[in-house]
Order: structure tokens, then sequence, then C-alpha cells
């Protein structure tokens, strides 16, 4: 699937741009930019109730999408009518409230009482702006550039970070996001969270070695920065680089602040790189302290199907649809609970729930290819067949789909047609090895009798790639070659000497083939009958 509920950005909050708040809640701040939240708390909490704490509070809360706490914190700042920082705070709890048209009347008072000259004043409203839900970015935009202009147009980094999250916003804003990023990093070489969002950038545009450099960069700066660890071993995971991702995140696991979260997406992390055993043991752990965890209900369901438990895993799906609410079920909880259905023999159900999923999205190939395969499972040759070529229209398909629409016409006893596809695929890829056993079983249906022998030279090119491939791993498929052309030579072409050699072979690769052993004992003599004993009349 292309789509991955359990993707690891679905579990993190975003990292957070560094805020222009006081220098006493830096140490705090720098713990939120780390994801450190519990740490941030911790001291935050130790400083009672000033304003500063209670701001960087706000934000801690709002970064863990807990808006009615973040407001609380916020507004806990008593509002002050000739202090614009405290309005701020106060437009910034209506912002986590989605209260925007609030906000932004509790910003404009701001930038009024600060004559809107205070960089500072207007870099934290453009930080709001960035660290919210808020999509239209043109009011944003609007501080940001006044806060340019209050800065005599010299870039300053955290001002840079807020622009470049700000027009993130926007589909079309990762050019001047990027630029923003660039700016950042020269106002401040030292700055790793600059990096750390180019890196980002960069894994969403798929430059994935510029995103490696910008990552590794961040983490030269600070090798404690542990989400650009993650992400740039999230990254590698994007990139097929399982084992490398794997290593990564474990290096995460060791930087970052040890709590569930951090346990549940080292279990998402390992079901991601299809360490499924491993995974159910890190979800089990995680639900054993939060049995309600939903994404973690989900992969334990999933990882179960993955490792073949199929009735625990639709033990496991019932119990997450149950606790999860309307919104939250995900249509690759339906694809996999359909899988689920259709392995345990109840294809009917499973396929509705696909036929939905389909519907949905009907642009989706991969839902398509799970609800081939469910029409498969029930016998719907046409119906699966139709499927896969959904798939393949207008040249989409790759080989694989070939072989798939190709096993799907042979199962529907379209013979000629699975065998123009199996040439294709070989075609494209002659060391594909299984793809010559495909065609030459294909063709002992279009010539059941062997009369015309249209299986014998393709049979015969497996066993030539096979053996020079890594015939171990190819036994089965030589033990059907070899019996197919002796075969093929003592029964059509009644030649022993020719079939004597294959058989001989299939006795090397299985010495317990019956067939093979009745066969060799035919061509070589020791079946024949012997003359019968001649007994003396008996006695009268």
């Amino acid at each position: 699937m292309n789509i991955k509920p359990w993707k690891l950005s679905l579990l993190v909050a975003l990292s957070v741009s560094g805020s222009a708040a006081v220098a006493q809640t830096s140490s705090a701040q720098k713990s939120i930019e780390l994801e450190r939240y519990n740490e941030a708390r911790a001291a935050l909490l130790k400083q009672g109730q000033s304003a500063d704490a209670s701001f960087e509070l706000g934000r801690l809360y709002q970064m863990r999408d807990m808006p009615d706490s973040a407001a609380y914190y916020f507004n806990r700042i008593p509002l002050n009518q000739k202090d614009a920082t405290t309005m701020v705070a106060a437009g910034r709890a209506a912002l986590a409230q989605g209260k925007n048209a609030e906000a932004e009347i509790q910003f404009d008072n701001a930038v009024k009482v600060s004559k809107g000259k205070d960089a500072k004043v207007l870099t934290m409203i453009a930080q709001a702006y960035a660290e919210s839900d808020v999509k239209d970015v043109t009011k944003a935009l609007s501080y940001v550039d006044a806060a340019q202009k209050a800065n005599k147009g010299k870039d300053d980094a955290a001002l840079m970070i807020a622009r470049g999250d700000i027009y993130l916003k926007q589909e079309t804003g990762g050019g001047e996001a990027m630029s923003s990023y660039e700016r950042a990093s020269l106002a401040n070489p030292n700055d790793a969270l600059s990096y750390y969002r180019k890196g980002q950038l960069n894994v969403r545009s798929r430059n994935y070695n510029e995103a490696r450099t910008a990552f590794e960069k961040a983490l030269s700066l600070d090798p404690s920065y542990a989400p650009a660890q993650r992400d740039l071993a999230e990254m590698y995971f994007y990139a097929g680089k399982y084992d490398e991702a794997l290593a990564g995140f474990q290096k995460y696991m060791a930087a970052a602040e040890k709590t569930p979260d951090t346990d549940a997406k080292y279990a998402s992390f390992l079901f991601l790189t299809k360490k499924y055993p491993e995974a159910l043991t890190e979800i089990d752990k995680v639900l054993a302290r939060d049995p309600n965890n939903l994404t973690m209900n989900r992969l334990r369901a999933y990882s179960l199907y993955e490792t073949g438990k199929n009735d625990e895993a639709i033990a496991a799906m019932d119990k997450f649809m149950k606790l999860a609410p309307a919104g939250k079920v995900l249509k690759e909880d339906n694809v996999y609970y359909a899988k689920m259905l259709s392995k345990s023999g109840k294809g009917g159900e499973g396929i509705s729930l696909l036929e939905k999923a389909v519907a949905a999205d009907p642009t989706n190939m991969d839902l398509r290819k799970d609800l081939a395969q469910a029409y498969l499972s029930s016998k719907n040759y046409p119906a699966a067949i139709a499927q896969y070529k959904m798939r393949m229209k207008d040249g989409k398909g790759d080989l694989a789909d070939n072989v798939l629409l190709a096993r799907a016409y042979e199962s529907n006893k379209q013979y000629t047609q699975a065998d123009s596809l199996y040439n294709v695929v070989i075609t494209a890829r002659p060391t594909y090895v299984p793809g010559y056993q495909m065609r030459a079983r294909v063709n002992t249906y279009l010539d059941p009798t062997s009369t015309q022998g249209t299986a014998k030279p393709y049979y015969e090119k497996y066993i030539e790639v096979a053996s020079a491939n890594d015939p171990s791993k190819y036994k089965e498929g030589l033990v059907e070659a070899n019996n197919y052309l002796g075969s093929y030579y003592l029964f059509t072409k009644k030649d022993k000497n020719a079939a004597l050699p294959y058989y001989q072979k299939v006795l090397v690769l299985d010495p317990a083939n019956k067939d093979a052993k009745v066969a060799v004992d035919e061509i070589t003599g020791k079946n024949k009958p012997k003359a019968p004993v001649k007994k003396a009349p008996a006695k009268k």
C-alpha cells in the first residue's frame, strides 16, 4: 500500500521553531525542540506560574495536540494592555482553540502597543502561526514581512524558520520554505533546527541524498538532536534501505526521551521494516501500560496477520474496530480486515469491505490489487482479471502486474492470454527464472497430450537459467522440468535413450520420486517380466 496509516509522522508531534521568549526558559525551549516533552514540562513547572514558564507550557501542550491545555497555560498569563507579549499569549490561546478572528485582534493590538517596531513581538506572532493549524498564510506572512522590516532587512534564524514553516502550509510553498531555511542557516550557521528543517523538506521532495546531508549536519552540530536521527532513519526506510533504517532508529531510541510514545514509535518502525515478531513484542509492552492505544491496537492486528496468526489477528482487529471512533477507521484497516476474513473462509465479507474501499478511492491501484487477490481466493476469476487490467490501464502496470494478470488468466483457463503475458515478462527479464516455468506450465495446458511439445523449449530454458543461477533454490521446479522432458521423450518421441538422463536427474534431485524410479527401471529393463517357471506335473 502506498498510504501507511502507521507512518511515524502520524505518531510524532511536529518539531517546533525556536521561541523568541526570554532566555530563562531556554533550556526548556530546547527540550521542546528535541521533543523531550516530559523533561521540559518538569523544568517549567518548577518555575511556578511565571509568564515565561506559562508561555512555554502553552507551546508544549500545543505541540502535543492538546489545545485546551495549551489555551489554559497561555491564558494563565494576565493580559496587560501595555505589554505586547501578554497579548501574543492571548492570541495564541485563541489560535489553539480555533478562534482565528479573536487571535488576529490580539496580535494586531500587540503590534499597535509595540508600534510595529518590535521585531521580537512580530517574530513571536509569526511563530504562533507557524506552530498552529491555520492554513491561510496571508495574515501570518504580513507579520513576517513586518518583522523583517523591523530587523532592517537582516535575517534572523528564528524568524526565517517560522517563515519556512508558514510557507509549508501551502501546497506550492516548498521553494519559499527551503529558501527560508537556507537563510536561517546562513544567519546562524550553528542552528541545528534549520538543517533539520531542510532535511525534512528534502525527504518530502524525495531528495534523499540532500536530506541525509542536512540531517547529518544537524547531528554534527548537536549529537543529541534525536528528531534528526529519527527522520534520518525514516528516510532510509523510504529509500528501501531497511537495515540502515532500523540501525538509525535504534540510535534514535538511545538519544530520545524514554516515554511510552517513544516505545510506540519504535514498535511502529519495527512494523514498517517488516520485523513483525519484534514489533509485536514492543507493541505488547506499550499496550500493557496503555491498553486503549489506538495505533498500537491497529498495529497489533496487522502484525498478527503478517506473522500468520490469522485467528488472533481477527480478534485483535475486532477489538480495534470497537475502540476506534468512526472517523479514526482508515481504509487500510478495512483492507487488512478483508484479508483476514478472506483467509478465514469469510471471503464474501472481506470482498464487500474491499469493494467499498475501492469505491471510496478508485484511483488507488494497491487497493485494486488487494481486491483482485480476494476475488482470486473466492475463485471469481473474471472479476480478478478486471481489477488487474485496471491496474495496467494506459500502460501503468509493471512486470509484477503482468505476472499477476497472467496467473488470473491461467486460473480462468484462458491459457493463450496467460502465455502472451508470460512471454512479455521473460522477454523483458531474460534472467527471471520462475518466468520460464510459468510459461512452460501454461503450455502444458495448451498442449495437454504433449503432442506438439510446446512446453519443451521453456522447460529446457528453465533448466538452463535455474542451473546457472542457484539450483538449490529451484529444486521443485527442476524436478518438474526434468520429469516433463523425460516423459516427452519417452512417450511422445518413443526415445528411451533421450528420456533416461532426465529421469536420472530427477532421482538425483528427489531419490524417492516414484514416477522417475519406475521410468528408469522400465528404460533399463529392470521391470522386464521374468519367464514363468514350469512346474512338474502333479503325481497321480
